[in-house]
């Protein structure tokens, strides 16, 4: 075993490191990252703090570089120290994946995946990653709950769900959130309007007219556009769903802010017209959210893997 004093400049490769490793040693080194000190690792593994003290220093001399810096004040990870932490998370990432592959490769997989989203998500690699999962996967069920967007989070909080779609937000438990899509909105017009064929290059002077609401569901840059022009005073209609405020605006309740994907079939069929030149309308990110807790069951885990794979594919 390849140990002794850490020497000064670049440490010397061990080309038997992994075969000779505690790997337990990995474990302590975690721990000791997220308790934020040696004495609270100590507490958490139930153990004697000199006993967690030595498997510090047997990591950091087989290894030849120092994890943390100590001082009165604690322990301050080092440039080496962060470099391995990235190392162990995808270790352990992989080891906590054994059981799900396992199970995908005896054909064992059965459950349901359930994914709380806001309304009308357009994403070609959501709709595909769902048609090729359930393809090799006929025994897992579906479901998709739709909320606003605070709901998405309420219920990633709650663990009723696994997996969210919306926008990005701070509520809720210890969130991983993955960028799927840009998603745009404009603001619309009925055929009936009054406005309909124009374009409106000040916002000014549609502070008196009347407007559908997406209420909760409303994007937080929709709501900085809308107050900072004093948009929406006049309320003429609401309606938690898109597809809802769809209806309103199209039927000429008021004129309103839609997704525009969610919208294109009645801008096409002539039914909405978009008021806002390109420049004007708000865009912002749409998220993959889900729960940082390795404990989640094969089927949802194995969804997760086919939607990030047809992301990072897209990404690329």
């Amino acid at each position: 075993m390849a140990e002794g004093p850490i020497q000064a400049g670049l440490p010397r490769i061990d080309r038997d490191f992994a075969r000779n490793l505690d790997w337990n040693l990995l474990k302590v080194f975690m721990e000791i990252v997220r308790a934020g000190g040696i004495g609270a690792a100590a507490r958490s593994l139930n153990k004697q703090q000199p006993s967690i003290s030595a498997a510090l220093k047997r990591l950091e001399d087989q290894l030849g570089a120092r994890l943390f810096e100590r001082s009165t004040g604690g322990i301050r990870i080092t440039q080496a120290g962060k470099a391995l932490q990235v190392v162990c998370e995808e270790v352990f990432d992989n080891v906590r994946m054994a059981q799900h592959q396992v199970a995908q490769a005896t054909k064992r997989v059965s459950g349901e995946v359930r994914i709380q989203l806001i309304s009308s998500i357009i994403c070609p690699e959501f709709d595909e990653a769902i048609a090729s999962f359930k393809r090799r996967h006929p025994a897992i069920a579906m479901e998709l709950r739709v909320s606003a967007w605070r709901g998405v989070l309420e219920a990633l909080a709650r663990g009723e769900v696994e997996v969210g779609i919306g926008y990005e937000g701070g509520a809720g438990p210890e969130l991983i959130y993955e960028p799927m899509f840009v998603e745009t909105q404009q603001l619309f017009c009925a055929r009936s309007h009054p406005l309909y064929g124009r374009k409106m290059t000040r916002l000014e002077g549609l502070e008196r007219e009347g407007f559908v609401l997406t209420g909760a569901d409303e994007a937080e840059p929709v709501t900085r556009l809308r107050s900072r022009h004093g948009l929406g005073q006049e309320r003429a209609g609401q309606a938690e769903d898109v597809h809802e405020a769809l209806r309103l605006i199209t039927l000429g309740v008021g004129i309103g802010f839609l997704p525009v994907g969610a919208a294109a079939l009645a801008v096409d069929a002539g039914k909405l017209w978009p008021l806002l030149p390109d420049e004007l309308q708000p865009s912002y990110d749409i998220y993959l959210i889900s729960r940082a807790d390795p404990s989640r069951d094969t089927a949802t885990q194995l969804f997760l893997d086919e939607i990030r794979r047809r992301l990072r594919a897209q990404a690329s």
